[in-house]
């Protein structure tokens, strides 16, 4: 006969893996505590003393944050044999056997994210342990949670795809950037959790994706003492490690995980990788946005003014705007519940830190069909977002008349903001234009509308309104991508409202300069008069390659070449400015890798590059990393002639299964990132 006077134990609890399709993925994440989605039901097993009776009390205690209480819905309590509120957690038993039962626990869909621990309470005795600490994360398949995506295929790419792409360079000449997001690597969701205690968050606003969206933002960069990366834009990076070598977000949110102590260092693109891999590690659908000609408007007037002396060189204490040739950051995908209906989907979110929001470098969620529609007042940052893609572009011409300092306006570009925005496509490694997402086409009266709509909106704020400039003469500057360390040409395009022979004078300015448009060296001046005739015609500016090589030297990052062109009608003194930006193509390299490969078993690329270029290459060094390898491997080169062809072998030992992307990059003094890729099947 059993002795009912020995009171219930729980002696050890279990969460036990869910199989099926449920589980959403959650036990791909590399951590030692459980991770369950809110909304989600998940199982525990306990195993008791005695078999459970009746007259046993048993309760689970679900707290998370600092002194959990039930007011503040940080302390949860259920009895698996009484029903809940409907609008409460639900616990029920599952099933009975001797001394072992399973209980179902559903959390609600607007359960607070973060660490929980788990407590069983019967009678007098609590079984509580470091073991029982589980994660809840947002649900992007449950329909009542704020992050819902109903399309499958779309959750799948912007929650569990953990390798990706950004894209770089220029409008004209946009890269592939491979990027490893790895949320499910080793410690990064710890980190990501970490990350929300860390941050300024009350628990219960841990329920809120756009709270916690925002509050990550911040915690992407380093300020007073807290943060996880460290940017810089000033081309030296002793002591860290320079932003383009950066292939991936694990081993930064890694390091930091390990170390707390802010990771050295990083730019736009690495700043976008490491906010996309913690939202989608968080279960915030997210995607990496680049936009070209992307506008900083630090006057926060919807135009960026430009102010260049006669020589066309810019007057850095008067201008304060830039335009950089790419920018990158991160949407995220939720509703808006905080704002009037229409808001909800995709939502700019910007870890770079450029300008202070509510006293604090962060940037968004801020809704794209706000920014869309010319909203600049719907929180949060639609205004600074909306100028990136957006601005009006002003050229002003500072000229000394008696002394005294004159403006005139030379260059009014309404279409040459925010160009080629563009993200991965969805299950495909290409690019996907997603600039009607942000704005109407350029130049469509819809999108002179929405200038208009904007501007109104500013009025009050404005010192002055926007000039007008009767354009006589309109001009370009067009330049091919060039091999380095061939000669460039820049080809200047006028088109007058007459045929006329006239004689114009064409003077170019030239430097080397980071892409956020940060000058590293002056290069030359070029001037040029020629004959013109006819109502479109073409003159050529020839750099030679001697006028940039040597100033690489000094640039530890991807050079970009700017030039500043003005043409003057000599006949009429019209004068016309434009800008043009260059950046510089690199031969490819061809990789050798299997098709299948086995975990513990060698694995050998191949890497074959010849040098095309019109110079050597100094420090060559080839390296492989894939996320079914344990570390980065390397193989270093020396110098390379031109026209010689070097081959070299990496060897590495895959340790997970499933399709692994392998990212191969060449890299030198002179070329900074050449990159293949390619899919290896891993199997047992």
């Amino acid at each position: 006969m059993m002795d009912t006077s020995k009171e219930l134990q729980v002696l050890h609890v279990d969460f036990l893996k869910q199989e099926n399709a449920v589980s959403h993925h959650t036990w791909e994440f590399q951590t030692s505590s459980p991770v369950f989605r809110r909304g989600q039901v998940f199982h525990l097993r306990l195993v008791l003393n005695q078999p459970l009776q009746s007259y046993h009390q048993l309760k689970l205690e679900f707290s998370t944050g600092p002194n959990p209480s039930l007011a503040k819905h940080t302390l949860v309590v259920l009895d698996p044999r009484t029903p809940s509120d409907h609008y409460n957690w639900q616990a029920t038993l599952q099933n009975e056997s001797g001394k072992e039962v399973t209980v179902a626990v559903t959390s609600t869909p607007n359960a607070i994210l973060g660490e929980y621990q788990l407590n069983v309470k019967t009678g007098n005795h609590i079984l509580k342990s470091e073991e029982n600490i589980l994660y809840l994360l947002f649900n992007p398949w449950c329909k009542e949670d704020m992050v819902f995506m109903p399309d499958e295929d779309e959750r799948k790419e912007y929650i569990l795809n953990d390798t990706g792409c950004h894209y770089v360079g220029a409008a004209r000449s946009i890269k592939y950037k491979p990027w490893n997001f790895g949320q499910f690597e080793k410690n990064v969701l710890d980190c990501c959790i970490s990350l929300l205690t860390e941050s300024s968050l009350k628990p219960t606003d841990r329920r809120d994706p756009v709270l916690v969206c925002r509050a990550m933002c911040a915690m992407m960069s380093f300020e007073k003492g807290q943060g996880v990366l460290i940017g810089n834009w000033t081309g030296d990076y002793e002591g860290g490690t320079a932003p383009y070598k950066w292939t991936g977000s694990a081993p930064i949110l890694q390091q930091y995980y390990n170390t707390k102590q802010a990771v050295r260092f990083g730019q736009c693109w690495v700043f976008a990788g490491i906010l996309t891999t913690v939202l989608r590690a968080l279960g915030i659908p997210a995607r990496s946005v680049t936009a070209f000609d992307s506008a900083h408007d630090t006057e926060r007037n919807l135009t960026v003014d430009t102010y260049v002396n006669e020589n066309g060189e810019k007057i850095t204490n008067m201008t304060h705007d830039s335009v950089w040739n790419f920018h990158v950051w991160t949407d995220a995908w939720m509703k808006r519940p905080d704002l009037p209906k229409g808001y909800d989907g995709w939502q700019a979110v910007d870890a770079t830190p450029q300008e202070r929001s509510q006293g604090v470098f962060c940037c968004g969620p801020s809704p794209l069909t706000a920014i869309r529609k010319g909203d600049i007042f719907i929180v949060y940052d639609t205004r600074f977002v909306f100028s990136e893609v957006n601005g009006d572009r002003l050229i002003w011409l500072v000229k000394m008349v008696n002394g005294q300092e004159e403006l005139h306006i030379i260059s009014m570009e309404t279409t040459s903001i925010g160009k080629n925005i563009s993200t991965k496509a969805v299950g495909q490694d290409r690019r996907r234009d997603i600039t009607y997402e942000y704005k109407y086409s350029e130049g469509s009266s819809e999108e002179r509308q929405v200038m208009d709509h904007a501007f109104l909106l500013l009025s009050s704020e404005r010192e002055h309104r926007r000039p007008v400039k009767e354009n006589f003469l309109h001009m370009s500057v067009q330049s091919d991508d060039v091999l380095l360390g061939n000669p460039v040409n820049f080809t200047v395009i006028l088109k007058r409202k007459t045929a006329a022979l006239q004689n114009v004078n064409i003077s170019g300015s030239f430097e080397l300069q980071l892409y956020t448009g940060k000058k590293v060296a002056k290069l030359c001046d070029l001037n040029k008069t020629s004959q013109i005739q006819g109502q479109v015609s073409e003159v050529t500016l020839t750099l030679d390659s001697k006028t940039y090589i040597n100033s690489l030297a000094i640039l530890d990052d991807e050079p970009v070449i700017r030039g500043f062109i003005i043409a003057e009608i000599v006949e009429s003194n019209e004068i016309m400015a434009s800008e043009v930006f260059m950046s510089f193509q690199y031969p490819e390299f061809s990789i050798e890798l299997p098709n299948t490969g086995r975990i513990g078993q060698l694995l050998v690329c191949n890497c074959i590059f010849k040098n095309t270029l019109a110079i050597p290459l100094t420090d060559v060094k080839f390296s492989l990393e894939s996320l079914g390898i344990s570390s980065l491997q390397t193989s270093d080169h020396g110098t390379v002639q031109p026209g010689e062809t070097i081959q070299s072998q990496i060897k590495c030992t895959p340790i997970k299964t499933g399709p692994k992307k392998f990212i191969v990059k060449l890299s030198s003094k002179q070329v900074k990132e050449i990159n293949a890729q390619k899919i290896v099947l891993i199997t047992k």
